[in-house]
Protein backbone atom coordinates (compact mmCIF):
# COMPACT_ATOMS: atom_id res chain seq x y z
CA UNK A 1 0.00 0.00 0.00
CA UNK A 2 1.73 3.19 -1.31
CA UNK A 3 1.69 6.56 1.08
CA UNK A 4 0.20 8.01 -2.85
CA UNK A 5 -3.06 6.61 -2.33
CA UNK A 6 -3.53 7.02 1.16
CA UNK A 7 -2.81 10.90 0.02
CA UNK A 8 -5.17 10.01 -2.70
CA UNK A 9 -8.02 8.88 -0.14
CA UNK A 10 -7.33 12.10 1.74
CA UNK A 11 -8.27 13.86 -1.69
CA UNK A 12 -11.44 12.09 -2.26
CA UNK A 13 -12.58 12.92 1.32
CA UNK A 14 -12.79 16.86 0.25
CA UNK A 15 -13.43 16.93 -2.98
CA UNK A 16 -15.95 14.19 -3.28
CA UNK A 17 -17.35 13.41 0.14
CA UNK A 18 -16.74 10.14 1.03
CA UNK A 19 -15.33 9.46 4.40
CA UNK A 20 -11.30 8.54 3.96
CA UNK A 21 -12.80 5.86 7.27
CA UNK A 22 -15.47 4.08 5.37
CA UNK A 23 -12.75 3.58 2.31
CA UNK A 24 -9.91 2.05 4.44
CA UNK A 25 -12.81 0.08 6.27
CA UNK A 26 -13.91 -0.94 2.31
CA UNK A 27 -10.41 -1.49 1.65
CA UNK A 28 -9.86 -3.87 3.98
CA UNK A 29 -12.25 -5.76 3.45
CA UNK A 30 -11.59 -6.37 -0.43
CA UNK A 31 -8.30 -7.19 0.65
CA UNK A 32 -9.26 -10.10 2.96
CA UNK A 33 -11.23 -11.43 0.32
CA UNK A 34 -7.90 -11.06 -2.75
CA UNK A 35 -6.10 -13.01 0.09
CA UNK A 36 -8.04 -15.89 0.42
CA UNK A 37 -8.98 -15.95 -3.26
CA UNK A 38 -5.35 -15.58 -4.37
CA UNK A 39 -3.51 -17.93 -1.79
CA UNK A 40 -6.59 -20.39 -1.62
CA UNK A 41 -6.51 -19.79 1.82
CA UNK A 42 -9.62 -20.08 4.47
CA UNK A 43 -8.26 -18.26 7.16
CA UNK A 44 -9.92 -15.61 9.50
CA UNK A 45 -7.66 -12.91 8.50
CA UNK A 46 -7.26 -9.30 9.69
CA UNK A 47 -5.36 -6.67 7.36
CA UNK A 48 -3.63 -3.77 9.26
CA UNK A 49 -3.17 -0.76 7.03
CA UNK A 50 -0.56 1.76 8.29
CA UNK A 51 -1.59 5.11 7.45
CA UNK A 52 1.83 6.83 8.76
CA UNK A 53 3.79 5.17 6.24
CA UNK A 54 1.02 2.99 3.87
CA UNK A 55 1.99 0.14 4.93
CA UNK A 56 -0.24 -2.97 4.84
CA UNK A 57 0.23 -6.52 7.06
CA UNK A 58 -2.06 -9.39 6.89
CA UNK A 59 -2.82 -10.84 10.20
CA UNK A 60 -4.57 -14.94 10.53
CA UNK A 61 -6.49 -14.94 13.57
CA UNK A 62 -6.74 -18.23 15.47
CA UNK A 63 -8.65 -18.77 18.44
CA UNK A 64 -6.83 -20.81 21.55
CA UNK A 65 -7.86 -23.93 22.21
CA UNK A 66 -7.29 -27.41 24.52
CA UNK A 67 -7.13 -29.34 21.40
CA UNK A 68 -6.58 -28.32 17.79
CA UNK A 69 -9.21 -29.94 15.37
CA UNK A 70 -8.32 -26.87 12.21
CA UNK A 71 -5.03 -25.30 12.17
CA UNK A 72 -6.14 -22.53 10.26
CA UNK A 73 -8.68 -21.46 12.34
CA UNK A 74 -7.21 -22.75 15.50
CA UNK A 75 -3.54 -22.66 17.68
CA UNK A 76 -3.14 -25.00 20.77
CA UNK A 77 -2.73 -23.23 23.83
CA UNK A 78 0.82 -24.83 24.00
CA UNK A 79 2.16 -23.00 21.16
CA UNK A 80 0.03 -19.94 22.02
CA UNK A 81 1.63 -19.62 25.29
CA UNK A 82 4.64 -19.45 23.85
CA UNK A 83 3.92 -16.25 22.08
CA UNK A 84 3.15 -15.07 25.17
CA UNK A 85 2.35 -16.77 28.24
CA UNK A 86 -0.28 -14.88 29.14
CA UNK A 87 -3.00 -16.30 26.63
CA UNK A 88 -5.40 -18.59 27.88
CA UNK A 89 -8.14 -20.65 26.09
CA UNK A 90 -10.64 -18.68 24.15
CA UNK A 91 -8.72 -16.27 23.50
CA UNK A 92 -7.92 -14.91 19.62
CA UNK A 93 -3.98 -14.93 18.76
CA UNK A 94 -3.14 -12.98 15.56
CA UNK A 95 -0.13 -14.26 13.58
CA UNK A 96 1.62 -12.17 10.35
CA UNK A 97 1.13 -13.85 7.54
CA UNK A 98 1.56 -11.36 4.93
CA UNK A 99 2.39 -12.71 1.91
CA UNK A 100 5.45 -11.65 -0.18
CA UNK A 101 3.96 -10.76 -3.57
CA UNK A 102 1.22 -9.59 -2.21
CA UNK A 103 1.74 -5.57 -2.60
CA UNK A 104 1.07 -5.78 -6.30
CA UNK A 105 -2.47 -7.58 -5.60
CA UNK A 106 -3.10 -5.10 -2.55
CA UNK A 107 -2.60 -1.94 -5.00
CA UNK A 108 -4.87 -3.38 -7.95
CA UNK A 109 -7.85 -4.04 -5.15
CA UNK A 110 -7.24 -1.05 -3.40
CA UNK A 111 -7.75 0.83 -6.25
CA UNK A 112 -10.64 -0.71 -7.51
CA UNK A 113 -12.32 -0.78 -4.61
CA UNK A 114 -11.49 3.22 -4.89
CA UNK A 115 -12.97 3.44 -8.20
CA UNK A 116 -16.37 1.66 -7.30
CA UNK A 117 -16.72 3.68 -3.79
CA UNK A 118 -16.37 6.96 -5.91
CA UNK A 119 -18.67 6.06 -8.36
CA UNK A 120 -20.98 4.42 -5.51
CA UNK A 121 -20.76 8.04 -4.14
CA UNK A 122 -21.20 10.09 -7.22
CA UNK A 123 -24.41 7.99 -8.17
CA UNK A 124 -25.80 8.88 -4.29
CA UNK A 125 -24.75 12.65 -4.64
CA UNK A 126 -26.64 12.30 -7.90
CA UNK A 127 -29.48 10.45 -6.70
CA UNK A 128 -29.81 12.73 -3.65
CA UNK A 129 -29.99 16.19 -5.99
CA UNK A 130 -32.62 14.76 -8.27
CA UNK A 131 -34.57 12.98 -5.77
CA UNK A 132 -35.63 16.52 -4.42
CA UNK A 133 -36.07 17.54 -7.89
CA UNK A 134 -39.22 15.50 -8.43
CA UNK A 135 -42.26 17.09 -9.69
CA UNK A 136 -39.73 19.91 -10.98
CA UNK A 137 -39.33 21.18 -14.18
CA UNK A 138 -35.60 21.44 -15.87
CA UNK A 139 -34.20 21.88 -18.90
CA UNK A 140 -32.32 19.77 -21.04
CA UNK A 141 -31.11 19.29 -24.31
CA UNK A 142 -31.94 16.53 -26.57
CA UNK A 143 -29.11 14.27 -27.22
CA UNK A 144 -30.20 11.09 -28.84
CA UNK A 145 -33.12 9.27 -30.14
CA UNK A 146 -34.43 6.28 -30.61
CA UNK A 147 -37.69 3.88 -31.34
CA UNK A 148 -39.10 4.24 -27.41
CA UNK A 149 -36.90 7.26 -26.08
CA UNK A 150 -35.83 10.50 -26.21
CA UNK A 151 -32.52 11.07 -24.17
CA UNK A 152 -32.18 14.14 -22.19
CA UNK A 153 -29.14 15.73 -20.82
CA UNK A 154 -29.91 17.50 -17.33
CA UNK A 155 -26.26 17.90 -16.99
CA UNK A 156 -24.75 15.55 -14.65
CA UNK A 157 -26.83 12.59 -16.19
CA UNK A 158 -28.94 11.56 -19.38
CA UNK A 159 -32.97 11.40 -18.75
CA UNK A 160 -35.03 9.32 -20.34
CA UNK A 161 -38.28 10.93 -22.10
CA UNK A 162 -40.67 8.29 -22.93
CA UNK A 163 -42.34 8.19 -26.12
CA UNK A 164 -45.62 8.61 -24.30
CA UNK A 165 -44.83 11.61 -22.81
CA UNK A 166 -43.63 13.30 -26.02
CA UNK A 167 -46.11 15.79 -26.97
CA UNK A 168 -47.76 14.84 -30.08
CA UNK A 169 -47.14 17.72 -32.17
CA UNK A 170 -43.63 18.56 -31.25
CA UNK A 171 -40.59 17.07 -33.53
CA UNK A 172 -37.39 16.81 -31.75
CA UNK A 173 -34.08 16.98 -32.52
CA UNK A 174 -30.17 16.68 -30.51
CA UNK A 175 -29.08 19.45 -29.20
CA UNK A 176 -32.64 21.18 -29.07
CA UNK A 177 -33.46 22.85 -25.70
CA UNK A 178 -36.57 21.59 -23.75
CA UNK A 179 -38.20 21.90 -20.27
CA UNK A 180 -38.94 18.84 -18.83
CA UNK A 181 -41.17 17.90 -15.66
CA UNK A 182 -39.18 15.28 -13.66
CA UNK A 183 -41.96 12.15 -13.01
CA UNK A 184 -40.09 9.67 -11.25
CA UNK A 185 -36.37 9.37 -10.07
CA UNK A 186 -35.38 5.39 -9.41
CA UNK A 187 -32.33 3.80 -7.80
CA UNK A 188 -30.67 1.27 -9.78
CA UNK A 189 -27.82 -1.22 -9.81
CA UNK A 190 -26.22 1.00 -12.68
CA UNK A 191 -26.95 4.22 -11.09
CA UNK A 192 -30.32 7.17 -10.86
CA UNK A 193 -32.34 6.71 -13.46
CA UNK A 194 -34.77 9.74 -13.94
CA UNK A 195 -38.25 9.67 -16.25
CA UNK A 196 -39.28 13.06 -17.40
CA UNK A 197 -42.20 14.41 -19.22
CA UNK A 198 -43.45 16.85 -21.49
CA UNK A 199 -47.14 15.73 -21.44
CA UNK A 200 -47.73 16.06 -17.52
CA UNK A 201 -49.99 18.19 -16.48
CA UNK A 202 -47.17 19.33 -13.39
CA UNK A 203 -45.19 20.92 -16.23
CA UNK A 204 -47.93 23.39 -17.24
CA UNK A 205 -48.07 24.49 -13.47
CA UNK A 206 -44.40 24.73 -13.20
CA UNK A 207 -44.44 26.96 -16.28
CA UNK A 208 -47.24 29.32 -15.01
CA UNK A 209 -44.78 29.60 -11.72
CA UNK A 210 -42.49 30.82 -13.54
CA UNK A 211 -44.29 33.10 -15.34
CA UNK A 212 -46.47 34.44 -13.01
CA UNK A 213 -45.20 36.11 -9.47
CA UNK A 214 -48.11 36.14 -7.59
CA UNK A 215 -48.58 31.64 -8.45
CA UNK A 216 -44.69 32.03 -7.31
CA UNK A 217 -45.05 33.92 -4.27
CA UNK A 218 -48.45 32.02 -3.10
CA UNK A 219 -50.62 35.40 -3.65
CA UNK A 220 -52.73 33.43 -6.53
CA UNK A 221 -53.28 29.38 -6.12
CA UNK A 222 -53.18 27.42 -9.14
CA UNK A 223 -56.42 25.05 -7.80
CA UNK A 224 -56.43 22.06 -10.85
CA UNK A 225 -55.27 21.19 -14.20
CA UNK A 226 -56.52 18.98 -17.30
CA UNK A 227 -54.79 18.75 -19.93
CA UNK A 228 -54.58 16.89 -23.10
CA UNK A 229 -50.96 17.70 -24.17
CA UNK A 230 -50.28 19.28 -27.09
CA UNK A 231 -53.81 20.58 -28.00
CA UNK A 232 -55.45 22.35 -25.56
CA UNK A 233 -55.49 22.32 -21.48
CA UNK A 234 -57.47 23.92 -18.80
CA UNK A 235 -56.33 25.79 -15.31
CA UNK A 236 -58.58 27.03 -12.24
CA UNK A 237 -56.75 29.52 -10.27
CA UNK A 238 -57.93 31.45 -6.72
CA UNK A 239 -56.29 34.25 -4.54
CA UNK A 240 -57.80 35.11 -1.29
CA UNK A 241 -56.81 38.27 -1.92
CA UNK A 242 -59.92 40.23 -3.06
CA UNK A 243 -57.80 42.91 -4.30
CA UNK A 244 -56.15 40.35 -6.67
CA UNK A 245 -57.30 39.22 -9.80
CA UNK A 246 -55.81 35.67 -10.54
CA UNK A 247 -56.96 35.10 -14.24
CA UNK A 248 -55.81 38.74 -14.92
CA UNK A 249 -52.45 37.60 -13.19
CA UNK A 250 -51.76 34.89 -15.14
CA UNK A 251 -53.10 36.36 -18.40
CA UNK A 252 -50.51 39.00 -17.97
CA UNK A 253 -50.46 42.27 -19.34
CA UNK A 254 -51.64 41.83 -23.01
CA UNK A 255 -51.71 38.05 -22.43
CA UNK A 256 -47.37 38.09 -22.38
CA UNK A 257 -47.68 35.55 -19.63
CA UNK A 258 -49.80 33.19 -20.85
CA UNK A 259 -48.62 33.55 -24.25
CA UNK A 260 -44.64 32.63 -22.75
CA UNK A 261 -46.15 29.62 -21.64
CA UNK A 262 -48.22 28.37 -24.46
CA UNK A 263 -44.94 29.19 -26.95
CA UNK A 264 -43.37 26.80 -25.05
CA UNK A 265 -45.74 24.51 -25.50
CA UNK A 266 -45.96 24.80 -29.27
CA UNK A 267 -48.99 26.33 -29.44
CA UNK A 268 -51.36 24.39 -26.75
CA UNK A 269 -54.18 26.46 -26.30
CA UNK A 270 -54.86 27.54 -22.29
CA UNK A 271 -58.12 28.20 -21.08
CA UNK A 272 -57.63 30.35 -17.38
CA UNK A 273 -60.83 29.83 -15.21
CA UNK A 274 -61.76 31.35 -12.01
CA UNK A 275 -61.88 28.56 -9.25
CA UNK A 276 -64.42 28.66 -6.99
CA UNK A 277 -65.88 26.32 -4.12
CA UNK A 278 -69.30 26.43 -5.35
CA UNK A 279 -69.79 23.85 -8.38
CA UNK A 280 -72.74 25.53 -9.99
CA UNK A 281 -69.71 28.85 -10.71
CA UNK A 282 -66.89 26.44 -11.24
CA UNK A 283 -68.48 24.51 -13.63
CA UNK A 284 -70.03 27.36 -15.79
CA UNK A 285 -66.65 28.83 -15.45
CA UNK A 286 -65.04 25.60 -16.33
CA UNK A 287 -66.65 25.87 -19.78
CA UNK A 288 -65.27 28.60 -20.76
CA UNK A 289 -65.25 30.18 -23.45
CA UNK A 290 -68.56 28.69 -24.06
CA UNK A 291 -71.38 31.00 -22.16
CA UNK A 292 -73.81 29.32 -19.43
CA UNK A 293 -77.67 29.67 -18.77
CA UNK A 294 -77.52 27.36 -15.96
CA UNK A 295 -75.90 24.81 -14.12
CA UNK A 296 -78.06 21.84 -11.70
CA UNK A 297 -76.16 20.43 -9.19
CA UNK A 298 -77.08 16.58 -8.36
CA UNK A 299 -75.03 16.22 -5.05
CA UNK A 300 -75.77 12.65 -4.98
CA UNK A 301 -74.10 11.56 -8.17
CA UNK A 302 -71.63 14.32 -8.31
CA UNK A 303 -72.79 15.25 -11.78
CA UNK A 304 -74.36 18.77 -13.02
CA UNK A 305 -76.35 19.66 -16.14
CA UNK A 306 -75.65 22.73 -17.73
CA UNK A 307 -78.02 24.88 -19.98
CA UNK A 308 -76.27 26.55 -23.14
CA UNK A 309 -77.82 29.12 -25.67
CA UNK A 310 -78.62 26.99 -28.58
CA UNK A 311 -75.88 28.49 -30.74
CA UNK A 312 -73.25 27.78 -28.49
CA UNK A 313 -74.06 24.07 -27.91
CA UNK A 314 -70.95 23.21 -30.30
CA UNK A 315 -68.71 25.71 -28.31
CA UNK A 316 -69.67 24.39 -25.28
CA UNK A 317 -69.37 20.24 -26.15
CA UNK A 318 -65.77 21.11 -28.15
CA UNK A 319 -64.47 19.56 -30.83
CA UNK A 320 -64.75 15.90 -30.01
CA UNK A 321 -66.04 16.65 -26.66
CA UNK A 322 -62.73 18.18 -25.66
CA UNK A 323 -64.07 21.47 -23.77
CA UNK A 324 -66.76 18.98 -22.06
CA UNK A 325 -64.54 16.18 -20.92
CA UNK A 326 -61.64 18.97 -19.96
CA UNK A 327 -64.03 20.94 -18.22
CA UNK A 328 -65.25 17.92 -15.96
CA UNK A 329 -61.85 16.69 -15.35
CA UNK A 330 -61.24 20.22 -14.28
CA UNK A 331 -64.18 20.73 -11.53
CA UNK A 332 -64.30 16.96 -10.92
CA UNK A 333 -68.39 16.71 -11.21
CA UNK A 334 -69.82 15.31 -14.30
CA UNK A 335 -70.75 17.43 -16.78
CA UNK A 336 -74.48 16.66 -19.44
CA UNK A 337 -74.80 19.68 -21.67
CA UNK A 338 -78.06 20.23 -23.40
CA UNK A 339 -79.37 23.36 -25.39
CA UNK A 340 -81.80 26.04 -24.13
CA UNK A 341 -84.54 24.76 -25.88
CA UNK A 342 -83.86 21.17 -25.19
CA UNK A 343 -84.37 21.79 -21.33
CA UNK A 344 -87.02 24.04 -21.69
CA UNK A 345 -88.61 20.68 -23.62
CA UNK A 346 -87.27 18.91 -20.47
CA UNK A 347 -88.72 21.07 -18.39
CA UNK A 348 -85.85 21.84 -16.23
CA UNK A 349 -84.92 25.53 -17.78
CA UNK A 350 -86.01 28.12 -16.53
CA UNK A 351 -86.38 26.33 -13.09
CA UNK A 352 -89.19 26.28 -10.91
CA UNK A 353 -87.89 27.90 -8.61
CA UNK A 354 -86.79 30.99 -10.61
CA UNK A 355 -83.02 30.56 -9.35
CA UNK A 356 -80.41 32.24 -11.60
CA UNK A 357 -76.95 31.69 -12.49
CA UNK A 358 -75.32 34.38 -10.13
CA UNK A 359 -71.63 34.94 -9.63
CA UNK A 360 -70.73 33.31 -13.04
CA UNK A 361 -68.14 35.42 -15.05
CA UNK A 362 -66.57 34.88 -18.57
CA UNK A 363 -62.81 34.06 -17.79
CA UNK A 364 -59.79 33.84 -20.55
CA UNK A 365 -59.91 31.50 -22.81
CA UNK A 366 -56.84 30.95 -25.60
CA UNK A 367 -59.44 32.00 -28.05
CA UNK A 368 -59.22 35.56 -27.37
CA UNK A 369 -55.79 35.08 -29.29
CA UNK A 370 -56.64 33.51 -31.84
Amino acid sequence: MSSELLDALIVLEKEKGISRDVLIDAIEAALVSAYRRNFNQAQNVRIDLNLENGSMRVFARKEVVEEVFDPRLEISIEEAQQINPNYAVEDVVELEVTPKDFGRIAAQTAKQVVTQRVREAERGIIYSEFIDREEDIMTGIVQRLDAKFIYVSLGKIEAILPVNEQMPNEQYKPHDRIKVFLTKVEKTTKGPQIFVSRTHPGLLKRLFEIEVPEIYDGTVEIKSVAREAGDRSKISVHSDNPEVDPVGSCVGPKGTRVQAVVNELKGEKIDIVKWSEDPVIFVANALSPSKVLDVIVSEADKATTVVVPDYQLSLAIGKRGQNARLAAKLTGWKIDIKSETDAREAGIYPREDGALLEGYEEDYSDEELD
